[in-house]
């Protein structure tokens, strides 16, 4: 159904939930399903985050480092998840390059539009490291960035539940999961899907967005094909 993507993982994807750094299990369970995909003939782009390293906001609230400052250490952590992606994915056939927001020369090469989607067009997965290069700016908000630049059929929204519910799933039982919804819903009534930003840019671009448990094999794959999985965000 879709023919070029951009997925969004967050950085504790890589991990158990309440771990810490790159678990190798879960690592190559997330680069196995990307690389069936891109087999298939998707051209697949990611943004990665770098929570399972270092969240700025957080960091920044609990110690003595300006929020700036933690929000380059958050990116220089999504470069550092990135990389793990691209040998990963390579080890299972996939050619990948990392493109980085920031200058990391000695390891990945920089964000260039045209080049990235020559990239993406040659059959090669692309990991787009460092989110915006911008402190305040969420990986989030670089998925729906990277998205509207890139031109992309999809924004896939990566988490660790079914979808997006009216309640926290885990603290709420009886909490009702969405099929679907439209940019306007979340915005009012404030659903904790992306960060407000990103939805408007996404909602502006008129880009879909499908939020779906990414922990579940095969589910990346049922997202592309169409299938009813998790919820979907549109303009109507």
């Amino acid at each position: 159904m879709y023919k070029r993507i951009l997925l969004k993982i967050s950085g504790e994807g890589l991990c158990k939930e309440g771990g810490f750094g790159i678990e190798a299990g879960e690592l190559e369970n997330i680069s196995q399903q990307i690389a069936d995909i891109a087999k298939s003939g998707v051209q697949v782009a990611v943004v990665v985050g770098g929570g399972n390293f270092v969240r700025g906001e957080t960091l920044s609230s609990h110690g003595h480092i300006q929020r700036a400052t933690a929000d380059y250490m958050g990116m220089l952590a999504t470069v550092m998840n990135s990389l793990a992606l691209q040998d990963m994915l390579e080890t299972l056939g996939a050619p990948t390059r990392v493109a980085s927001a920031l200058t990391v020369a000695q390891v990945c090469e920089p964000f260039i539009r045209r080049r990235v989607i020559r990239h993406l067009e040659k059959g090669r997965v692309v990991v787009l490291a460092a989110g915006t290069g911008n402190p305040y700016f969420t990986t989030d908000t670089c998925a729906a960035l990277r998205a509207t630049e890139l031109g992309v059929d999809v924004l896939m929204k990566a988490t660790k539940v079914d979808g997006v519910y009216d309640a926290d799933p885990k603290k709420v039982p009886t909490a009702k999961m969405f099929q679907k919804l439209t940019y306007r819903q979340v915005i009012t009534d404030n659903l904790r899907v992306m960060d407000m930003t990103a939805i408007s840019l996404s909602m502006e671009r008129k880009i879909p967005i499908v939020v779906f448990n990414l922990k579940k094999p095969g589910n990346i794959a049922r997202v592309v094909a169409g299938e009813p999985i998790g919820t979907k965000i549109t303009v109507e």
